[in-house]
């Protein structure tokens, strides 16, 4: 008897963060005001405005998103506990986080976030038909001819008799508004493009964590206490 073994798996992990309302609508008008500082002089692009980019990369530092970042840590530990992870020996840093604003067909162009662990995408404004997120493997693991997963002559030949998780160099994640979207800063990630956004917000970070202890440990980033900055 045949069977399929599936090893070596992305977990993403996906939650709710349910603020009140009246927090949203603070939090909206905060990053639509941010935009619309930023925006003067800058041409108009196809890509989304994003407050890293733009002076705002901080936002875990306005005190009218404190109540937000009191709840993404609760979800980050629980993403922790999927690994088995003894987070009592960790300490976890917000290294930098903004928001992201859409309109009409902007989208934000694949790319990962190497220089942090861990990031997430948190959807404070977003409609059904607005874009979704896009993970991208880089790995392949199972592309055993080079390019059988992407070439599009392959697509256009019908090669594949349907796209499954085990032969798809993508994935698209029907967000809805009030998600958060937890995964690995090494992963390649973006928006749909050509799809129609009606103020689509999203806000993310990139997320550091380092050991408290580092005696004898070798593999992770010792305590940020212990460090020393060169006197230049």
């Amino acid at each position: 008897m045949s069977k399929i073994y599936n090893f070596f798996p992305l977990s993403i992990y996906r939650g709710k963060i349910e603020l009140p309302e009246n927090t949203k609508k603070e939090m909206v008008k905060e990053i639509i005001s941010m935009k619309e500082t930023s925006d003067q002089g800058l041409k108009p692009s196809q890509n989304a405005w994003t407050g890293d980019t733009h002076g705002y990369e901080y936002l875990f530092q306005n005190k009218k998103f404190r109540t937000f970042y009191e709840e993404v840590e609760k979800h980050v530990i629980k993403y922790m506990d999927h690994f088995e992870l003894d987070v009592s020996k960790l300490d976890f840093y917000f290294q930098r986080s903004w928001a992201t604003l859409s309109n009409s067909k902007e989208h934000i162009s694949p790319h990962d976030h190497s220089q942090s662990n861990l990031s997430f995408a948190y959807y404070l404004k977003k409609q059904p038909g607005d874009s979704k997120l896009v993970l991208v493997d880089k790995s392949k693991h199972n592309e055993f001819i080079p390019q059988l997963f992407t070439s599009p002559s392959i697509n256009r030949n019908k090669i594949f008799k349907k796209r499954t998780l085990n032969n798809t160099p993508r994935i698209n994640i029907e967000a809805e508004e009030d998600d958060i979207i937890i995964f690995p800063s090494k992963t390649l990630h973006g928006t749909e493009k050509n799809i129609n956004n009606n103020d689509r917000i999203s806000i993310s970070a990139d997320i550091s964590v380092l050991a408290k202890e580092s005696k004898n440990l070798e593999h992770l980033t010792p305590p940020f206490a212990e460090w020393k900055k060169f006197n230049k």
